[in-house]
């Protein structure tokens, strides 16, 4: 099974204030109050006025994204990170193989990383995408780290967070269902 994600993550109030006036702008609901972004190359090209650019070869320490952060997307996110922190985050999987990066913003600037990993030897916290939602504020919880106890792990792909933003779904949704299903039976 395969799982991408490209997306902004923040306080889901955050994201809704900053995001209200975007036409391509779809919030995903997540645990403890966070919203994720999905980002797709018309939101990407509303936010800064021109097409997103997609670098060539696969993502590495030295370059960690796939989507190429222009000048005009990061100065959109240190802005937003003047009211709250604000992460920028890539993963792709397939066949148990990939690699996820992540950043985050605080008080108008980079404050944390980039940081990328397709090794995924060190503890599951130190993980680019947990340890920008440490940053981010989130707490651990019930769920295996981080990424889980958010909900990130509901949708396997932008596609998947956009059909789950439209719809207003919640990170709990697919739970919901099991316990409907269980009630009913």
């Amino acid at each position: 099974m395969s799982y991408q994600l490209s997306a902004i993550i923040a306080d889901a109030d955050l994201l809704r204030e900053e995001t209200r006036e975007l036409d391509h702008a779809v919030l995903g609901e997540l645990r403890q109050d966070f919203a994720l972004l999905p980002i797709t190359p018309q939101l990407v090209q509303e936010l800064t006025g021109a097409p997103p650019d997609y670098a060539a070869d696969e993502p590495e320490p030295e370059r960690p994204f796939t989507l190429t952060l222009s000048p005009a997307l990061t100065e959109a996110l240190a802005r937003w990170s003047r009211r709250g922190p604000v992460a920028y985050v890539e993963a792709e999987f397939a066949g148990g193989a990939g690699h996820q990066a992540a950043a985050a913003w605080l008080d108008g600037a980079l404050a944390w990383g980039p940081r990328f990993d397709a090794a995924f030897d060190g503890p599951r916290p130190q993980w680019p995408i947990n340890a920008a939602l440490t940053e981010l504020g989130a707490e651990p919880g019930q769920w295996i780290d981080l990424f889980a106890e958010l909900g990130l792990h509901v949708e396997r792909s932008t596609a998947g967070w956009l059909t789950h933003g439209r719809r207003g779904l919640s990170a709990d949704y697919w739970d919901e269902l099991a316990d409907e299903w269980e009630a009913r039976q």
